[in-house]
C-alpha cells in the first residue's frame, strides 16, 4: 500500500513566526507530529511519504502515486485542505482524513473524503486497517473512549528533513482538569490527564538527540503540569537524562498558572530544562475569568504569579482574550497595562470566539448569537458571535490593544521589564546558527529598518551589552520577535 501523508499550508499567523523563519534560515516553525506519529502506526510493510506544504509544493505526480492521501489539519489549514481535496478528486486518489479539523466540522467533509479517522488515532485506526485490508473500510471510525499513551508510537521522523524546521515537538500528556467554556481540548482529550510514563518519554527524547536535534523542544501538551503528580515522577529522570547527554534542549510547554502555587513543580521543571512556559492569562478582569470558568485564575494576583516565575527562571508566554460578556470598554486599556506591566513580552491577544461543540458554542447558539463559522487564527480580529459590546468599539478596542502592544516603544519597554525580572537558570550556549541569526538582525532591523523600531533595535544592543549581558542572546530574539509581531498586528 502507498500512502501520501499531505499536511495542509498554515497562514501567516502569529504563532507560525513567518517574519522571523528568515534570519534562522528555516522553512517552517513547527513539523507536523500528528502525521508523524500515525505514519508509525500504519504497517511497517507500506511505502510511506510525506509532504509538508508548509516546507514543499505537493505535485500531481505525487498524489497518483498514492493508493491513499491521509491528511490531517487545524481549523485554520481548511482553506488549504480544500484545495489538496479539490486535487485528489481531479486526480482520483482517494483520501483518509483525520485530526481537529475533521472532527469539529465533521458533516463538512463527509463528501469531499472517502474516509474519516476521528478522535483519538490509537483506537480509531486499527479497526479501519483491519477492514480496509478486509476490503470492508467504513466512511467514519469514532470513540467516546480515551486511549492510554503507552499505546502512542515513537514519530516518524525519518518521514521529513528535521533540518527544515525552527522547533521540534514531542507530546507527554493529553487532557485537561480544567473546564474553560471556551476551550475544546477536553472535547478532544478529555478531563482526565493522560500522562506518558518517563521511559517512554525518555526513548521520544532519545530519538530526537539520536537523529542529530539539539536545540529547542516544544512539548505540545495542552496543560503539561494537568497531572502534576505523574509529572514530578517524570522529571527527574529527564533532569538525569539531560545531564548526562550535556543538556541539549531547552523545553517549551503550555500549562496553568498554578504552576506558581508548587514551587517544588518548578524547580523540577527548571532542573530539567524547561525556560518558557505559556500560559492562558486571558483578562485581569476578575468578572469575565468567572463568566468563562476560567477558575484557576481567579482570586489570584496575576502579575505577582508571573514575576514569581519570571524571577524563578521562565520565559511567560501569555495569552489573553477580549469579548466577553462582562468586559466594557475600559477592559482594552487595563489589559494593555496588564501585559506592559507583567514584562509578557509574547503576548498573543485574540478576540473571544466560540469554537465548535465547545460549551460557549453551545451557550451561544441557545441564544441564537452565532453569526459565522470560526476563523481558528487567533488574532486576525473576527469574531463569530454578537457581542454584548457594540461589535465596532470592540473591533477597534482589540485593534488598539495589539498595536499598541507591539508598537516599537511598547515592546522595548516590555523586553526591558522582562529581563529586569528574569533570571535564567542556564547559560546559553551560542552556536553558529545564533551568530549568522544576529548578523541577520542588524542588517533588517538596524540597517534597513527606520523609524522607532530602528532606534530601539540599537538601543536594546546598548542597553543589553550593560545590563543584560547574561541575557544578551535572549534580548535579541525577543527584538527579531517583535518584528514578527508588529506585522501580524498591522493586519488587524
Amino acid at each position: 500500500m502507498k500512502i501520501l501523508l499531505v499536511y495542509p499550508e498554515y497562514p501567516v499567523t502569529f504563532w507560525g513566526f513567518n517574519y522571523v523563519l528568515k534570519f534562522i534560515s528555516k522553512k517552517a516553525a513547527y513539523p507536523p507530529l500528528g502525521l508523524l506519529t500515525v505514519a508509525a502506526m500504519l504497517p511497517k510493510d507500506w511505502d510511506l511519504r510525506l509532504v509538508d506544504l508548509n516546507v514543499e509544493k505537493i505535485t500531481d505526480k505525487s498524489i497518483e502515486w498514492a493508493d491513499y492521501v491521509m491528511i490531517s489539519a487545524m481549523i485554520i489549514q481548511k482553506d488549504s485542505v480544500l484545495e489538496v481535496l479539490e486535487r485528489c478528486r481531479r486526480l482520483d486518489t482517494k483520501v483518509i482524513a483525520g485530526g481537529p479539523l475533521f472532527n469539529s466540522a465533521t458533516e463538512e467533509y463527509l463528501d469531499l473524503v472517502d474516509h474519516l479517522i476521528l478522535k483519538e488515532a490509537e483506537i480509531t485506526l486499527p479497526p479501519f486497517l483491519a477492514d480496509l485490508e478486509k476490503g470492508t473500510p467504513k466512511k467514519i471510525y469514532k470513540t467516546d473512549d480515551f486511549p492510554e499513551l503507552h499505546l502512542t508510537p515513537i514519530p516518524r521522523w525519518d518521514l521529513i528533513k528535521v533540518e527544515k524546521y525552527a522547533s521540534v515537538m514531542i507530546q507527554c500528556s493529553r487532557g485537561c482538569p480544567f473546564n474553560c467554556e471556551f476551550c475544546d481540548i477536553t472535547n478532544l482529550y478529555g478531563h482526565k490527564p493522560r500522562v506518558k510514563d518517563a521511559d517512554q518519554f525518555i526513548a521520544e527524547l532519545a530519538t530526537l538527540y539520536d537523529m542529530g536535534w539539539r536545540g529547542n523542544v516544544f512539548i505540545v501538551d495542552d496543560n503539561f503540569i494537568g497531572n502534576k503528580g505523574k509529572i514530578k515522577k517524570i522529571l527527574p529522570g529527564v533532569t538525569e537524562w539531560m545531564r548526562e547527554h550535556e543538556n541539549p534542549f531547552s523545553f517549551l510547554t503550555e500549562a496553568s498558572i498554578n504552576l506558581a502555587d508548587d514551587d517544588e513543580l518548578i524547580e523540577l521543571m527548571l532542573d530539567a530544562g524547561f525556560d518558557t512556559v505559556f500560559i492562558g492569562l486571558e483578562t485581569p478582569n476578575e468578572d469575565s475569568l468567572k463568566e468563562c470558568c476560567k477558575n484557576q485564575n481567579c482570586g489570584r494576583d496575576l502579575t505577582a504569579a508571573i514575576r514569581k516565575l519570571q524571577g524563578a527562571g521562565f520565559q511567560v508566554l501569555g495569552g489573553y482574550i477580549v469579548g466577553f460578556d462582562n468586559d466594557d470598554e475600559g477592559i482594552f486599556s487595563r489589559q494593555i497595562r496588564f501585559i506592559q506591566e507583567t514584562g509578557v513580552v509574547t503576548a498573543m491577544v485574540g478576540l473571544l470566539n466560540a469554537m465548535p461543540k465547545t460549551r460557549l458554542w453551545q451557550r451561544l447558539k441557545a441564544e441564537n448569537r452565532l453569526r459565522s463559522s470560526v476563523s481558528g487564527e487567533n488574532t486576525d480580529g473576527t469574531i463569530n458571535f454578537i457581542p454584548n459590546m457594540d461589535m465596532d468599539k470592540l473591533i477597534q478596542g482589540y485593534r488598539k490593544i495589539v498595536r499598541t502592544i507591539y508598537s516599537p516603544r511598547h515592546f522595548y519597554q516590555r523586553v526591558c521589564t522582562f529581563l529586569n525580572q528574569y533570571q535564567p537558570r542556564r547559560k546559553s550556549k551560542i552556536k553558529a546558527h545564533d551568530v549568522k541569526a544576529f548578523v541577520k538582525s542588524i542588517f533588517y532591523l538596524g540597517i534597513l529598518g527606520n523609524g522607532p523600531s530602528q532606534w530601539y533595535y540599537w538601543k536594546m544592543i546598548v542597553k543589553s551589552i550593560f545590563c543584560y549581558r547574561k541575557s544578551f542572546a535572549q534580548a535579541m530574539t525577543l527584538m527579531v520577535y517583535g518584528y514578527h509581531f508588529r506585522k501580524v498586528s498591522r493586519r488587524v
